[in-house]
This record gives C-alpha cells, sequence and structure tokens, in this order.
C-alpha cells in the first residue's frame, strides 16, 4: 500500500485551498442538479400495487403514513434468496433514525420481491425498524425496474436491482417524482441525501427543522 507524500504545513495548506475550489465548483454543480431535479414533471401512478407488511396489506398510499412524501428503498430480496442482499443491507444500516425524514413529511420505507414470511426473520436478524414491505403480489418492482429482464433475455430470468424512488402525495393522487439505481446509490444513505431527491428537499417548508431525534412532535 502507498501513502501519500509527506510534505511542511504550508504545502499541505496551499495543496487543500487548491482542492477546496473544485470542490466548491462541483457543490455549486450539485446544487444546481438538485434544484432541476425538484422542477422534474412527475406522472401519476395508476395502478393499485398490494403490499403485504406488518400490519396485513396495504396500498402504496398506506406506505406514505398519511405525510406527503415518500422514499422507497428497493432492497434486493428475490423470493427465493433465504436473505436480504449484503450492500442493500449495509445501505439500510446508513439510513439512521426516520424521525428526521417524518420530521420533513416524508416517510420511508424499504420494499422487496420475497415474500413477507422472508423477509421477517431477515429484518428481526438485522435488528431494523424501518418499514418493510413484500411486493410479491404485484408488478410494482417490475414497474419500478428494481426488478428487470437481462438484455437479450426476454421473458426469461429476472435479475433483482437495488434503487430508490421517490413519490408524492395529492390527497389520494399519488405520483412518482424521481428514482435512481445502483452505483447512484453510493452516494446516499443520509437524511439529507435521500431528502435531495424529493420535490421539497431539505426545505423546513416541508416539515419542521432539524431537532434531537427525541424532541420532534408527536
Amino acid at each position: 500500500m502507498s501513502f501519500p507524500e509527506i510534505v511542511s504545513r504550508e504545502r499541505w495548506r496551499a495543496a487543500r485551498e487548491e482542492l477546496l475550489r473544485k470542490e466548491e465548483v462541483v457543490s455549486r454543480a450539485r446544487e444546481a442538479l438538485g434544484a432541476e431535479r425538484r422542477r422534474m414533471p412527475m406522472v401519476e401512478v395508476d395502478p393499485e400495487y398490494v403490499f403485504e407488511g406488518g400490519d396485513g396489506k396495504a396500498t402504496l398510499l398506506d406506505l406514505f403514513e398519511g405525510r406527503t412524501q415518500l422514499v422507497i428503498h428497493h432492497f434486493m430480496f428475490a423470493p427465493e434468496w433465504e436473505s436480504g442482499c449484503p450492500c442493500c443491507s449495509a445501505f439500510l444500516d446508513q439510513v439512521g433514525h426516520l424521525a428526521h425524514l417524518r420530521a420533513r413529511n416524508t416517510s420511508f420505507a424499504a420494499v422487496s420481491r420475497a415474500p413477507f414470511t422472508r423477509i421477517l426473520p431477515f429484518k428481526a436478524r438485522m435488528g431494523w425498524a424501518v418499514p418493510w414491505y413484500s411486493s410479491w403480489n404485484s408488478d410494482f418492482n417490475l414497474d419500478f425496474e428494481a426488478t428487470v429482464a437481462p438484455l437479450g433475455e426476454p421473458g426469461g430470468r429476472l435479475v433483482e436491482r437495488p434503487g430508490v424512488s421517490c413519490f408524492l402525495r395529492d390527497h389520494d393522487r399519488v405520483f412518482h417524482t424521481y428514482s435512481v439505481y445502483d452505483g447512484r446509490l453510493d452516494e446516499l444513505g443520509t437524511t439529507a441525501g435521500l431528502l435531495d431527491l424529493t420535490v421539497l428537499g431539505r426545505s423546513p417548508a416541508g416539515g419542521e427543522p432539524l431537532r434531537l431525534h427525541d424532541e420532534y412532535d408527536a
């Protein structure tokens, strides 16, 4: 393993200032991209998807838990697997306390194609409290490209794909606003990163200002 060059504090500071200028360019570009993402058009979700969770059957509207926004983690867990994907598990480990998302009027849930009877013991093993639903009896994964057929294999085996999809609710109408898949998830996992994918973003207008997670109103 090779390590960076050892230099004086003055040379380190000069190198840091040069890199900082480049980082600021990237930061401004990321902010502009986020603003453009929030202005993207959205599409109404027409199918009546039915999921299975800890309280039984649920619709996509139910997954909002009364909030305006919903972020779904497409967790790779195929029906025939004994346990969930290690990479998706690492992603879910870093999501953290959901109170911060919920305070910004945003719900979060994991959805997998595995039957709920397989999800439940794995969820208990991992010690997760996040809402997790099975889409086993619906086309949800296929429609939102979290389960795909490889190119050149139409009608053949299905492959799971990690992703995050965002939804917006207007009364009883549900709209799909954004999705991201595969390697792009490496940049996500924090509350701020997930909110940046949504229409309301990090703005306090979406809910309450950030506080300690036990200080939010019920």
